[in-house]
């Protein structure tokens, strides 16, 4: 065996000084390698301010674990020796520093999982890879909790969650305030023009930053996105204060407006700190228990509280575990048989539905939209228009900051498409204009009529609405959450049935 240092390679979703690798060796006695890799900014076409935020975040960790005492060998994107891949810049490494050892920690990808599986063989020095316990729970307790039961529904597994951690849990052991979920109270439409609305910090590009970026702006050209509004936290100190600000200013009203959505508004109540904590600048369970001190302080309501814990130890670590549990083909899984194309005004906004013009619009600007955006907009347009949902997953996992393959797949295919036949959720999230018109000012601003179901000021989605439940019917009609929907169905005169598929296909086909 060399006497070189360990070897521990870190990646770009793995930014966290606790990281198990690094607590694996002694920080004397160890090299770090952090690589840019074409490989990893090219694999989809990702947004250009998610590729400065994380390549940017990258450097300044880099720095911060030089601070910290650890020899970081660093591989900048643009270096003319850049092999491109994982693999490839470990094998330099190798040659560099003749390492004992190699220590990683877990990918979060089936991808990536690949190439950390091949390293034992390929290259001349133990390879070890530890789990990643940044998240409660690892993948054999997911998949014996999955064993257990007919269904897998994340409500049950949250509740398991809260028992673990404790949070929101009273003396006995029971759910603060008599229940568990309270998502009901959470559902209040948006409240108009508020002057006390939050905003997130608009972080000023550093140098480090600058440079990123400008990088970005001549490599990645033709990706989608801008980044003259760039805000992103690119340190954990900075996504700290973020974090700071929402505990303060936002999470009092965050639950009760959690599913409103406004023109103009991109943020409203929201968090903005999923991609600090997906990239691993931010510890989720250190953030849910700074969330209940509020709660107990008296200075956020339960609802609040609980339905933001909900998103991050129920949700969060739910969707990583159903990733994991049914392997690397579970993007392929088309249970509904959606084979169009995905629309082009995807990637430019240009659309005369309100709706879709705002969520996507603030997707380009900032890479960002809120969770009913993306599932009930952009998400339950693609459902209804029968769009291939390997093809929507494509594209959330190009556009979003805070999006990597584990926890924007299960969202797409499973929660918003419906693609996986109803493994992860129990229903289609499919709905017409009035769900839109009921929870936004987005139809005020419409050259549409959310009223119509036909006519050619109609909304597209009460029609195309129509048109997915009807050609769905062999799949959908004998779930019991669907019935009522087929009720209202069978009731129409024969007619208007006609007469909405017909203006269904219409807009179908004029769609590019």
């Amino acid at each position: 065996m060399s006497d070189g240092p360990f070897l521990v390679p870190v990646l770009g979703d793995q930014l966290s000084h606790d990281l198990a690798s690094l607590r694996a060796v002694d920080r004397d006695g160890a090299v770090v390698l952090m690589m840019e890799v074409a490989d990893e900014t090219t694999y989809v076409k990702h947004h250009k301010a998610k590729i400065a935020f994380i390549l940017s975040a990258m450097r300044h960790h880099a720095e911060a674990l030089r601070k910290d005492g650890w020899t970081v060998d660093y591989v900048v994107l643009d270096d003319r020796a850049n092999s491109g891949s994982f693999t490839g810049e470990v094998a330099r490494a190798v040659e560099r520093h003749r390492p004992r050892a190699i220590h990683v920690t877990e990918a979060g990808e089936w991808r990536v999982r690949a190439m950390l599986d091949s390293w034992t063989d390929r290259f001349d020095c133990p390879v070890t890879i530890h789990e990643d316990d940044r998240f409660l729970c690892s993948h054999a307790e997911f998949d014996s909790w999955a064993a257990a039961r007919k269904q897998m529904r994340m409500e049950f597994f949250y509740r398991d969650m809260r028992r673990r951690t404790g949070l929101l849990l009273d003396a006995n052991g029971q759910p603060e305030g008599g229940q568990w979920n309270y998502d009901a109270e959470n559902r209040k439409p948006a409240p108009g023009r508020d002057l006390l609305m939050p905003q997130p910090i608009r972080f000023r590009p550093d140098a480090v930053t600058k440079a990123v970026i400008d990088m970005v702006a001549e490599r990645f050209a033709d990706h989608i996105g801008r980044l003259d509004l760039f805000h992103f936290a690119v340190t954990r100190e900075e996504a700290l204060r973020q974090q700071k600000r929402f505990l303060d200013e936002a999470l009092p009203r965050f639950g009760d407006y959690q599913d409103a959505m406004l023109t103009g508004e991109p943020f409203l109540w929201h968090s903005i700190l999923s991609p600090y904590i997906n990239a691993g600048l931010l510890d989720p369970l250190a953030l849910c228990r700074a969330v209940e001190e509020r709660y107990r302080a008296g200075k956020v309501p339960l609802n609040c509280a609980e339905g933001f814990i909900r998103q991050i130890i129920g949700w969060r670590e739910f969707v990583r575990g159903v990733y994991w549990h049914e392997g690397p083909d579970y993007g392929a899984r088309n249970a509904l048989g959606a084979k169009r194309d995905l629309p082009g005004f995807y990637w430019t906004g240009e659309t005369d539905m309100h709706c879709m013009a705002e969520a996507i619009g603030q997707t380009i600007d900032h890479a960002y939209a809120h969770h009913i955006q993306r599932l009930m907009i952009t998400g339950n347009f693609a459902l209804i228009a029968g769009i291939d949902p390997h093809q929507v997953h494509v594209w959330y996992l190009e556009v979003y900051a805070d999006a990597y393959e584990w926890v924007e797949m299960p969202n797409v295919v499973g929660m918003s498409q419906f693609a996986d036949g109803g493994l992860l959720g129990s229903k289609p999230y499919a709905a017409g204009g009035a769900y839109i018109n009921r929870m936004s000012d987005y139809c005020r601003g419409c050259r549409y009529d959310v009223k119509k179901r036909v006519g050619e000021d109609a909304c597209p989605f009460n029609a195309l609405y129509w048109d997915f439940i009807a050609r769905n019917a062999r799949t959908l009609a004998r779930n019991p959450r669907m019935a009522m929907p087929y009720r209202n169905w069978d009731r129409m005169k024969e007619e208007d049935r006609v007469a909405t598929r017909e203006q269904a296909a219409r807009f179908l086909d004029a769609l590019r």
